[in-house]
């Protein structure tokens, strides 16, 4: 069974989070770009990267998706200010989004070829992770079709609402970035953004459907719970690195 590092890194700043993630994912790069250059590119797979399993809680900030459009953006910097709101434009994929406490956000550090080099696959599997998870609060998720992420009523016309956004980079099949979960979250920051660059749809949380905030750590540990099931993976509590 393929193992899992996990770390809960608590409240952490956008940018430390990202250098970590880099690191991860070049110490596995390296591994890789080794072993390929001894045993070319016919040997059966067999490399000695690591998986990781990444959650933290960032201060407030919006990401923007290497495909995003500033415009989403709505409030200048003077705003972001006032609003004690940090910004980046990042390297992953989709939008733009917000990170702020309340909200548990997974970044999963996996070698896909040990699971499957299908990012589409990938992707249906953070989701399904985030389905079950909400599902034992007994709110009813779903996927939108065309969009990336977890969706409630995604098919009901005006009712559609995100309750998690999913932005990704891979490089040679080793993902990074992940997953942002809507727990606790306060979602007036979504006012100042158009989330994801969808103009007729809206955000969510888990606290909002159900009229009253939830223990993020149970919700922490139902996500661990579920990544376990849907990657067929061990996942194996990690010191947090000074």
């Amino acid at each position: 069974m393929k193992t899992i590092l996990f770390e809960d890194l608590g409240e952490t700043a956008y940018d430390a989070a990202w250098d970590y993630q880099e690191r991860l994912l070049k110490a596995n790069l390296d591994l890789k770009s080794e072993w390929y250059s001894a045993q070319g590119n016919n040997a059966p797979y067999n490399v000695a990267t690591q998986h990781h399993l990444l959650f933290c809680t960032h201060p407030h900030v919006y990401t923007l998706g290497k495909s995003g459009h500033m415009e989403n953006l709505l409030v200048n910097d003077n705003r972001l200010k006032e609003l004690n709101v940090a910004f980046y434009k990042t390297n992953r994929g989709g939008d733009i989004t917000y990170h702020g406490p309340g909200q548990v956000v997974g970044y999963p550090i996996l070698d896909l070829e040990y699971f499957a080099t299908d990012l589409g696959k990938y992707m249906r599997n953070l989701e399904e992770v985030i389905i079950r998870t909400v599902a034992h609060y007994g709110i009813e998720a779903g996927r939108l079709q065309g969009s990336t992420g977890v969706w409630l009523d995604p098919e009901v016309k005006g009712r559609a609402r995100k309750i998690c956004a999913m932005g990704v980079r891979c490089s040679r099949w080793v993902t990074m970035h992940g997953f942002a979960l809507n727990v606790n979250t306060d979602l007036k920051y979504f006012d100042y953004i158009v989330p994801c660059g969808i103009t007729d749809k809206s955000v969510t949380s888990i606290a909002k459907e159900l009229g009253y905030a939830v223990d993020e750590a149970e919700v922490k540990n139902l996500l661990v719970e579920h990544f376990e099931a849907v990657f067929e993976a061990e996942i194996i509590q990690e010191v947090v690195k000074a």
